[in-house]
């Protein structure tokens, strides 16, 4: 027999908004009652602050968490960043790797993110041969997640060439090697052998359109459908300037229009990134309803830009978030970095309401990464609840309905994801994720 479970809110941001003394009850990780109102009965678990609904990292590369406070003494831009992350990248095998995801996404599990898109393109050995499990790698991202408590989409990446120039696409060399496939036809072979599981959805990704040959993304697109017409694609798009100088340079149209052409843009597609586009790039995904994923951490870490995530929204594409490269494990932060960029590019304030940002924090996201059943506080849908404290020193005298605004992760105090708790008082089952957190990523720089 299924336990029941009651949760007694101080505050709940519940569909139409903040409600006082809200009773959540669960049974089985799914909502059945949502009483707001109400007294709190004995037994209750009682969850002070503000309570949301499971935070939801859309975007994730679990191991450039290594890389964090690694990488900020050199100057330089998104491209010579790159060389240290590829150094990280040469240095993993499927234990380092599940050791490294596992602290990180307890980390983000302490943040409140209930469910993680893990964007999966470090495949093979470093020399670019296959594994005997030729899904060793994602693996061990499956296993660290379940470790974690949190679930997981697997967005498994087709990565083919190493770069488009101005005289096309260049080979895959050194450490690229352990991300490609031979082809699409290959990819697909590999992706295959993934299958979902409790916990488990596996989606898939298209890198970007400088990593998949134009001949070879309608394959991607087909090999997806045909598996799974409703399965989560996601691809990087134009995240820098050169991208785009580059594919209108060998195939005369913006990478949204080129992913067009193999009706790469659906429901169910999630552009990341999507920095640096123009009026018809945006109306086009926004006449999709393709996500955007901002991740405003990583776009100032890199110096990408500011994305033009209003006028997205507003043209019909739905907003999620993503911490990328772990930047800092803060989804509260990235939702607050989502409005503050967008004060800073437009000279206004209030280009996000509080309601949009946790909608961008939670059902955005969840349902980008195939998890339609989570995000909301209501009958039916899984019980993912995050506690915010309202009495920190960021967070004190707050209103509850504008806390995305003001609360970090470090407020966040208890942690339910489908009914489990997770979190318990800002502590995680695994114990001290800092330290498993210090050893997995000294393990990985080690005779660097």
């Amino acid at each position: 027999m299924t336990s029941a479970t009651a949760y007694w809110c101080e505050h709940a941001w519940l569909p139409g908004g903040v409600e006082d003394r809200v009773r959540v009850e669960a049974v089985g990780g799914t909502i059945t009652a949502v009483t707001p109102g109400a007294d709190p009965r004995p037994g209750d678990e009682r969850l002070a602050g503000v309570v949301l609904p499971g935070f939801a990292d859309a975007h994730s590369h679990a191991f450039h968490r290594a890389l964090r406070g690694r990488t900020h003494d050199r100057g330089g831009t998104f491209w010579t960043w790159r060389d240290r992350m590829y150094a990280v990248a040469a240095r993993l095998d499927p234990d380092t790797y599940l050791a490294l995801a596992r602290a990180t996404y307890a980390e983000l599990a302490l943040a409140g993110v209930t469910a993680v898109g893990e964007f999966h393109y470090l495949h093979h050995d470093p020399a670019g041969r296959p594994y005997a499990d030729p899904n060793a790698m994602a693996e061990a991202l499956v296993a660290a997640a379940g470790d974690a408590g949190v679930r997981l989409t697997l967005l498994d990446a087709c990565y083919l060439a190493g770069g488009l120039g101005p005289d096309g696409y260049l080979p895959l060399e050194g450490v690229q090697r352990r991300f490609g496939d031979g082809d699409a036809d290959g990819w697909a072979r590999r992706h295959e052998l993934l299958k979902p599981r409790d916990g488990v959805r596996v989606g898939a990704a298209i890198h970007s359109v400088r990593a998949v040959p134009a001949d070879q993304l309608g394959d991607v697109v087909t090999a997806v459908r045909s598996r799974d017409a409703g399965a989560s694609l996601h691809v990087h798009l134009s995240e820098q300037p050169a991208e785009n100088e580059a594919c209108l340079a060998v195939h005369g149209r913006t990478p949204a229009e080129l992913l067009a052409e193999v009706d790469a843009w659906r429901v169910f597609t999630t552009a990341v990134h999507a920095t640096h586009l123009t009026a018809s790039d945006v109306a086009l995904l926004g006449a999709s309803e393709a996500s955007v994923c901002a991740c405003p951490s990583t776009e100032a870490d890199l110096a990408d830009g500011i994305g033009p995530f209003r006028a997205l929204r507003d043209a019909g594409s739905p907003l999620c978030l993503g911490s990328d490269q772990h930047v800092a494990a803060d989804l509260l932060g990235e939702a607050r970095l989502l409005e503050g960029y967008a004060r800073l590019s437009s000279g206004e304030r209030g280009r996000f309401t509080p309601g949009e940002l946790v909608e961008a924090l939670t059902a955005g996201g969840q349902r980008a990464l195939d998890w339609a059943d989570a995000g909301r506080i209501r009958y039916g849908a899984r019980a993912d609840l995050v506690a915010v404290r309202l009495d920190s020193p960021r967070t004190a005298g707050v209103a509850p309905g504008q806390a995305v605004l003001a609360a970090a992760a470090s407020d966040v105090t208890t942690v339910v994801v489908d009914g489990r708790v997770v979190v318990r008082d800002g502590q995680h089952p695994l114990g001290d994720v800092g330290r498993l957190l210090r050893e997995a990523i000294e393990t990985v720089w080690e005779g660097a």
